[in-house]
Formats: structure tokens, C-alpha cells, sequence
């Protein structure tokens, strides 16, 4: 996927969430990073690498990830749960809109 794609849809899927109150967003040729400032004092770290695939979701409260979904060449698809976001559970691949839908579904659990 390019970097355009990836971004009109992960910008059209934040758009679409009440929790989202900025988007942060850089491109440099073939990188994609960003943040997405939500309530609560939370943000989306997000990164995306389109030579190597590198797809990185993770949600941060008090400068600790707390939630996440990854691809890497090592790990391939992978998530960090709510109950231990330290831990690497691996899953099938994701689109964007299924990662957007999971942190929808992630925040709803959060106090």
C-alpha cells in the first residue's frame, strides 16, 4: 500500500471516531508517523513504513503503550492486549479500518 492510501484511510477512520481531537501527521518519501491526540489525555502513536510493510498502532496513556497492533518482518501481525500490553499475540493481517474498528472497540473498555 502507499503512503497516500494508508493515509486517506486511516484519516477517514479517525474521522469517524468521537474520542479523536487531532491528527498529527508527517511524511518523509516512503514513512508515514504520526499521532492522533484523543480524550482522556490518550494518543495514537502510528507509523508506517511502505519498503518494509512496518505497520505500528499503539495506544499511550501516561507515556506507556497500553493497547497496540504491529507488523513487522520479524513478528509479522501482531497485537499488544488491554490486560498486558507488553505481550505479543499474534493475529491475521488487519486493514486499517478492521485496527480502527479494534481501538474503537479497545476504548470502549477503557475507564
Amino acid at each position: 500500500m502507499d503512503i497516500s492510501r494508508f493515509l486517506l484511510l486511516l484519516l477517514k477512520g479517525l474521522s469517524e471516531l468521537d474520542f479523536v481531537e487531532k491528527v498529527d501527521i508527517q511524511t518523509e518519501v516512503f514513512i508515514l508517523k504520526g499521532h492522533a491526540i484523543l480524550k482522556k489525555n490518550r494518543f495514537l502513536q502510528i507509523y508506517f513504513n511502505k519498503l518494509t510493510g512496518t505497520t505500528a498502532f499503539a495506544l499511550v496513556e501516561k507515556d506507556k503503550r497500553i493497547w497496540g497492533i504491529d507488523y513487522d518482518n520479524m513478528r509479522r501481525w501482531h497485537y499488544h492486549p488491554l490486560e498486558n500490553p507488553d505481550n505479543h499475540q499474534s493475529m491475521d493481517k488487519k486493514s486499517i479500518e478492521e485496527i480502527i474498528g479494534m481501538l474503537s472497540k479497545t476504548w470502549s473498555l477503557l475507564k
